[in-house]
């Protein structure tokens, strides 16, 4: 029986993406291959974390229990595991459910995709400023899709340049949803704003982590 290592399940609102400000229930598990500078779930990726090892069903379970319909599995990185996969068949099998996925941009998403309605990835790329770049998968660039969100990650005006150069290398602002979210506290967001009217990059949001303004940078939140 296949067992997944839980560091934090809770409900919340959704702090960011596209069902930003809906309720949802997330499910953290632990572990990450990255280790971005500015990492704001370094605990969760420590060998000594604590976790409550669970099984898809006592995880669907939970879910249920909640009667929340949005679905976040993060981390960590979620998609460190290849039987994650398992877990990610289980819950949308349930159509009344909506599974999205966020994950740091290193994995190849391919792996995990399902011909399925009701689920998303919500895709960071690391900028220079997060000394992660290098770690990137860039072939996931060519099969991002409309429910996807691309989230750019960004510290420093650097990063909104690399950012600029790989929507325009792509095209994703007519493939997926685009996105600026701002490293906490790192970069002021009327810089964000001002790179985003000085280049006109119509269907781009800037996105603001909702629950870091309401709690600060707290767990369980």
């Amino acid at each position: 029986m296949k067992y997944y290592n839980v560091v934090e399940k809770f409900v919340s609102i959704n702090g960011e993406g596209q069902r930003s400000g809906e309720l949802a229930v997330f499910i953290r598990l632990a572990k990450c291959n990255l280790r971005c500078n500015y990492c704001d779930t370094m605990w969760a990726n420590e060998e000594n974390a604590s976790v409550t090892p669970m099984t898809k069903e006592d995880i669907y379970n939970y879910i249920l229990d909640t009667k929340v319909k949005n679905v976040t599995l993060t981390g960590g990185e979620p998609l460190l595991d290849i039987e994650v996969k398992d877990l990610i068949e289980y819950i949308v099998k349930d159509r009344s459910l909506f599974l999205e996925i966020e994950t740091n941009g290193s994995i190849d998403l391919n792996l995990f995709r399902l011909d399925v309605k009701n689920l998303s990835f919500t895709m960071d790329y690391k900028g220079p400023s997060s000394d992660m770049e290098e770690f990137m998968s860039m072939k996931n660039f060519e099969t991002i899709s409309k429910p996807d969100t691309v989230k750019f990650v960004v510290g420093d005006y650097d990063d909104l340049l690399k950012a600029k150069e790989i929507m325009e290398k792509y095209d994703l602002i007519d493939r997926c949803s685009v996105y600026f979210s701002s490293v906490y506290k790192k970069i002021e967001l009327d810089e964000i704003v001002e790179f985003m009217k000085s280049f006109n990059l119509n269907g781009v949001r800037l996105q603001l982590q909702l629950h870091k303004f309401i709690w600060g940078n707290k767990q369980g939140v």
